[in-house]
């Protein structure tokens, strides 16, 4: 009764004859002899511990899925012109961090992934537009490359800004000398 009641499986017993004999699954292994005056063996198998659900986890991933559909709601609204642009601007930033990263100076790493999702999201919205308009793949990485050759090479936002600021620094300092 106090084994059935136990979360561990019942102790392997291997018994040997006079021939080949397999053990239990708990045991994985095979037992080959001719004779023998050894009757039989109990080993003791221990269950891995497992490890209870964490609720947090869950209801963190709960907020990010709503956070996410509510960015995608946004990602919707907008034309696929602006889609192209902003992923532009993103890829810009991505190029940024990556330099930051190379140069040794302070980034946060989370940015990367975030970035990405978000570009790769972007990305996603356009192709459901291509796809309810009725262009197969074959198309749409024709209508990509297309694309992808007409963008006009630009600073990112973050770089424009820093540019802008130190000519504003620049004015000041010519016009105080």
């Amino acid at each position: 009764m106090l084994a059935l009641l136990s979360p561990y499986p019942p102790p392997c017993t291997i018994r040997v004859s006079s021939f080949t004999t397999s053990a239990s699954p708990w045991c994985g292994r095979k037992v080959q002899l001719n004779q023998s005056s050894f009757h039989g063996i109990r080993l003791q198998v221990a269950m891995p511990i497992q490890r209870l659900p964490i609720v947090k986890a869950r209801a963190v991933g709960v907020r990010m899925m709503a956070k996410r559909e509510e960015e995608l709601k946004e990602i919707r609204t907008k034309s696929t012109d602006e889609i192209n642009e902003e992923v532009v601007d993103l890829k810009g930033e991505l190029l940024m961090l990556r330099l930051q990263r190379s140069a040794r100076n302070e980034f946060k790493s989370s940015e990367f992934r975030r970035m990405r999702k978000k570009i790769a999201r972007m990305l996603t919205v356009k192709r459901e537009r291509e796809i309810e308009e009725g262009i197969n793949k074959r198309l749409s990485r024709k209508m990509d490359r297309k694309w992808k050759r007409s963008i006009v090479v630009r600073p990112p936002p973050s770089l424009r800004k820093k540019q802008e600021e130190e000519k504003k620094e620049a004015d000041a300092k010519s016009s105080s000398a």
